[in-house]
């Protein structure tokens, strides 16, 4: 009876036009009502305990770097370093876009603003070259989910709070299965532009190549800075995120000057709003979180999958269906929030890796970014490519498609995450 109280009061709040912060505390509520220890006092309490966390510190930050490095430069010059590198092929603004993306989501871990940036100085140069132009606003949008996989990325640090997993074990386990995305892009894209005829542009010498690496030597060094602080023990998450924020900030106003004090104001007032939004989800998922344990609903939902515990490939694809279909109705952060403290008990009584099975639901979670009816990242290319939502569906659906066949490799091959994540950090592999 509980499930079906949190499930009816959560979706049907939603379902009347309530946002997903307010749903959830009405939620929560609903649960204290039904348990009979409603009390304001908790309510209020546990909102504010669901947001007090030192390690959530990080999202802002990380968010305030994605915005610096928009505006400083950065991500100009990792398109024109990948223009130089690949821009001659047949569909190698295509190609670019998949390099591109791989490279900005180890700088600022925001698929939106990644997205954003990508598909407002790439799609106008694909119109004019003649691409199809929802198949690659659908192509931007598939490279943008790579965001929230590869270090450093905000949806970890969202689970592993939500969870208590280690958040540099996450990015480190992260790391190959989100060149894993990259590279199914690069497959599906070739095959998808292999018989039209697009125009291609003109091949760079080395001098070129040469000039553009060294003009974005100080963009594509970023990732080592704040990565290699964190696999090195010198910074935690939190402190790693504040090297990105005050890096991005004086390669673009000293190195790049394009980032001029007149911009600040707008930069950090855009991070802010969307922190804004992240953190009140986060808080508004304390009460809910902690009544779903009240309400012992993981134990009620592992009594319907007791028959699976057994057989950990069957459990995890059952877990990743269900989070598919959630991801479909929800945004990224309410699903990595609400379903984390329901999935993670289930996940310690199979003995499945808790860093595996982060690593897989983020994944899931970021394809629920280019799937409708939310599909946020679709919002966000439409209305910067000025294409309908429509056309933009249609054309993320090959990527869509080899992005989730490569999801399901993961989980019949583990091997491919936990072989790279135990080499990396020296630990003996096991399931």
């Amino acid at each position: 009876m509980t499930v079906t109280i949190f499930l009816v009061s959560l979706m049907g709040a939603m379902a009347i036009g309530v946002p997903v912060a307010f749903s959830l505390i009405i939620c929560g509520i609903a649960l204290m009502a039904y348990l009979g220890i409603y009390d304001s006092q908790i309510v209020a309490q546990k909102i504010l305990d669901g947001a007090d966390n030192f390690v959530l510190l990080a999202i802002p930050f990380f968010l305030l770097a994605g915005e610096l490095m928009n505006a400083g430069g950065l991500s100009k010059r990792i398109v024109n370093f990948a223009l130089a590198l690949i821009g001659h092929r047949h569909g190698g603004l295509g190609y670019v876009a998949i390099v591109a993306a791989i490279i900005m989501a180890s700088l600022s871990g925001s698929a939106a603003a990644d997205t954003a940036a990508l598909a407002a100085i790439l799609i106008p140069m694909m119109r004019e070259a003649g691409y199809n132009i929802p198949r690659s606003a659908g192509l931007i949008s598939a490279g943008g989910i790579v965001a929230p996989v590869i270090p450093p990325s905000i949806g970890f640090v969202v689970f592993g709070v939500a969870a208590n997993v280690s958040i540099p074990r996450l990015f480190v386990a992260g790391i190959v299965p989100g060149i894993m995305l990259g590279l199914s892009l690069f497959i599906a894209w070739w095959w998808v532009s292999r018989k039209e005829n697009l125009a291609t542009l003109p091949r760079s010498g080395w001098r070129h190549r040469l000039h553009t690496l060294r003009d974005g030597a100080f963009a594509l060094a970023m990732p080592i800075f704040v990565l290699g602080s964190i696999r090195f023990g010198w910074a935690t998450p939190t402190e790693a995120a504040v090297v990105a924020v005050v890096y991005a900030a004086i390669v673009g106003m000293f190195v790049y000057r394009e980032l001029k004090p007149s911009k600040l104001y707008d930069v950090v007032l855009a991070a802010a709003k969307m922190t804004a939004v992240v953190m009140f989800l986060v808080a508004a998922c304390g009460i809910s979180s902690w009544l779903i344990t009240q309400a012992n609903i993981p134990g009620e939902l592992g009594s319907l999958l007791e028959p699976l515990i057994a057989n950990k490939t069957l459990l995890m694809i059952c877990m990743m269906i269900l989070v598919l279909v959630v991801g479909t109705a929800l945004d990224f952060t309410p699903t990595v929030l609400i379903l984390t403290p329901v999935l993670m008990p289930l996940v310690k009584m199979a003995g499945i890796d808790p860093v595996y099975f982060g690593v897989l639901f983020i994944i899931n979670n970021a394809i629920g970014l280019i799937t409708p009816p939310v599909g946020i990242v679709l919002n966000v290319v439409s209305g910067v490519a000025r294409v309908s939502m429509t056309d933009v569906m249609r054309g993320v659906n090959p990527f869509l498609f080899t992005q989730s066949i490569v999801l399901f490799m993961l989980i019949f091959f583990p091997q491919l995450v936990m072989w790279p994540y135990r080499l990396f950090m020296g630990l003996p592999f096991q399931w």
